[in-house]
């Protein structure tokens, strides 16, 4: 795996972001390696999943939450607020 840094991560898709989370994750199961290369693993994953729930976030905020029609039968849709 390569030692990809703070700010290539933040250029890494969603898809890209998860595919290397499940490598790190796969890689922790197995137990082979040492402890530091353990611990720096799930250093890295952290900062993957953090990535992940930000692009997640972002795109919640750009759902538009549909709405039942009201009396009239109209179906409307207004910007998402969580």
């Amino acid at each position: 795996m390569s030692e990809d840094t703070s700010a290539e991560i933040g250029a890494l898709s969603f898809e890209q972001a998860l595919a290397k989370l499940e490598e790190i994750v796969g890689k922790l199961e197995s137990g082979n390696g040492t402890l530091d290369d353990a611990i720096n693993a799930y250093a890295r994953g952290a900062e993957l999943k953090a990535h992940c729930q930000k692009k997640l976030d972002e795109a919640r905020m750009k759902v538009e939450k549909i709405r039942r029609p009201d009396g009239h039968g109209v179906v409307s849709a207004e910007p998402f607020e969580s």
